[in-house]
């Protein structure tokens, strides 16, 4: 893990803004997606009993935050605050590349089973992602996925949700892999720096892949 770095203001703009229709009513999320931060710091820091576990998410999260987490279930719901804070610290901390390892564990974790069983292409993946969003989030005008076209050489989805950008990364990254399929996924709007919501593009790095759909 790369060293630590100051940690942002409360409440800064940067870490503050949601994106388009989102208000978050209520909202909650598995306490299996929340749990992926763990996973993500034990394998970025090469932990692997539960006390080298434990020490490094005191020491990146903090004590208190450390706590919180040790106590979760996997099948029960929590508050979408919890896991948003932890993001913004594992973001201020760490980096990308951490929250990009949160989101491959988190899919590994909380969907990977139940995409397995019904997904077979690439495209299933493009249009079942707001499916997945909602199996592990609960509330009122939460945010999803759309998506905004799908074609032989690439797709685009818009994100309303309010999960750090990087973490869908590593989600929309590691179902590509589930199923076989080399892609890349990059960025082209953040709602972080000010746009109305995030958006992706999803390129197979094999034309004609039948595995794409």
């Amino acid at each position: 893990m790369k060293p630590a770095r100051a940690t942002p203001a409360a409440g800064s703009t940067r870490a503050a803004r949601r994106p388009r229709g989102y208000e978050g009513l209520r909202h909650e999320t598995l306490g299996s997606d929340i749990l992926a931060v763990r996973d993500a710091l034990a394998f970025l820091s090469k932990a692997t009993s539960d006390d080298e576990i434990h020490g490094t998410c005191r020491k990146v999260l903090g004590v208190e935050a450390a706590s919180k987490l040790e106590g979760l279930v996997a099948d029960r719901w929590y508050p979408i605050g919890l896991l948003l804070d932890l993001m913004e610290t594992i973001d201020t901390r760490i980096g990308h590349n951490g929250l990009r390892r949160m989101g491959r564990l988190l899919f590994q974790r909380t969907h990977a089973a139940r995409f397995k069983e019904a997904a077979r292409v690439a495209r299933d993946l493009v249009y079942g992602i707001d499916g997945m969003y909602n199996h592990a989030n609960r509330g009122t005008r939460i945010g999803g996925w759309t998506v905004r076209s799908f074609s032989s050489t690439l797709a685009e989805l818009e994100k309303t949700t309010p999960h750090h950008c990087a973490m869908e990364e590593g989600i929309l990254s590691e179902a590509c892999a589930t199923l076989g399929v080399a892609t890349m996924v990059s960025q082209r709007e953040c709602f972080r720096n000010g746009a109305e919501a995030c958006v992706y593009v999803i390129m197979p790095t094999s034309v004609g892949d039948l595995r794409w759909g």
